[in-house]
């Protein structure tokens, strides 16, 4: 009997404290943020970039990234004392890309908290386009022309059918700031794995790539989002 009313007191104390909360499963989707601002400060940029993930355990999380990219890159010459100041190629990269991998939360969340503090990979691949605006030939040899270099052609060329893939490691973070409601950010470092380039000039920036660099196959990226949970079970 007093085991009984033990039993019957601890029921009850627990349904005075209401039961304890359940992890929920569904899908996140937002938007950058940071590409909607830059779209806005930058003349030379557009873009706009969609992110998800899915909860599929405890700690892991399918995630991906769709976007779209435009960017202009005008490499100028510059003299000393900025004195003839001269174009050495004016190019418009434009294209969409998609990202796709795992997230994983090293963070252990306090009663009733939903914070996550993310490692991550990613497969990526870029298809796009690049308008060769103008450039100019360089010559180390400055008797024809000694106050700059040689012009090429006035019309423009489009160089299409351009594409590139690359392994993307992540650091970030995702707080929930109201009930559902997430924001995020994360920094990413990227190595190209193979690209299809032109035979009229390698690429200088790649759509969710960012620049690249000449002899290297390393660029860096971040984000800064906004998204909503959807809660499915």
């Amino acid at each position: 009997a007093g085991l009984t009313q033990v039993q019957g007191q601890q029921a009850d104390s627990l349904s005075a404290r209401g039961p304890a909360p359940a992890d929920a499963y569904g899908i996140r989707l937002g938007a950058d943020l940071s590409r909607l601002l830059i779209t806005g400060l930058n003349e030379d940029y557009q873009g706009f970039e969609l992110v998800g993930d899915y909860r599929i355990s405890e700690k892991f999380y399918l995630a991906a990234e769709l976007g779209n990219e435009s960017r202009r890159v005008n490499e100028l010459l510059d003299n000393e004392n900025d004195v003839n100041i001269q174009s050495l190629y004016d190019i418009t990269s434009r294209g969409s890309y998609l990202k796709a991998g795992l997230d994983y939360n090293t963070y252990t969340n306090w009663y009733g908290m939903n914070n996550q503090i993310i490692v991550g990979a990613r497969a990526a691949f870029s298809s796009f386009r690049t308008d060769l605006d103008s450039y100019s030939y360089f010559n180390s040899n400055r008797y024809w022309n000694p106050d700059g270099f040689q012009p090429g052609p006035d019309a423009p060329v489009e160089l299409d059918g351009l594409s590139a893939a690359w392994i993307e490691l992540l650091l970030g973070v995702k707080a929930e700031l109201f009930a559902n409601i997430y924001m995020g950010a994360s920094v990413r470092l990227g190595m190209l794995v193979s690209r299809t380039e032109s035979d009229r000039m390698p690429h200088l920036w790649i759509p969710g790539f960012n620049r690249v660099t000449d002899g290297s196959s390393f660029g860096v990226g971040f984000n800064y989002t906004i998204s909503y949970f959807l809660p499915l079970y």
